[in-house]
């Protein structure tokens, strides 16, 4: 039988879980533009899941460091214009096609 955690323990696991950052959720009074950056964030995590490749892997292809993919796969995109994302997603899918509707 598993023993809970000593109240030690848990100050400690909590200490560290507040320094994570985790994946932001689309607001839900998202603007237009945030929802096709969304949209096309999510492509990132897609192309990534689908071809099992490694963050590692897909930061040399889109030849970027591992910190700013992590950023992209997480929806951390305040440091990226919408055009760099577009450029980004473009390295690994030449077809991509942009629509408004």
């Amino acid at each position: 039988m598993k023993k809970f955690p000593s109240s030690k323990e848990i100050k400690e696991i909590s200490k560290k879980l507040e320094k994570l950052e985790g994946t932001k959720a689309l607001p839900t009074n998202a603007s237009p533009l945030e929802k096709f950056r969304f949209a096309l964030q999510q492509k990132f995590v897609i192309y990534k899941i689908k071809h099992k490749c490694t963050q590692k892997e897909l930061a040399d292809k889109l030849e970027i460091d591992e910190a700013k993919i992590s950023k992209i796969l997480n929806h951390r995109l305040d440091e990226f214009s919408t055009d760099r994302l577009i450029t980004l997603y473009h390295k690994i899918d030449p077809n991509l096609k942009l629509a408004v509707g």
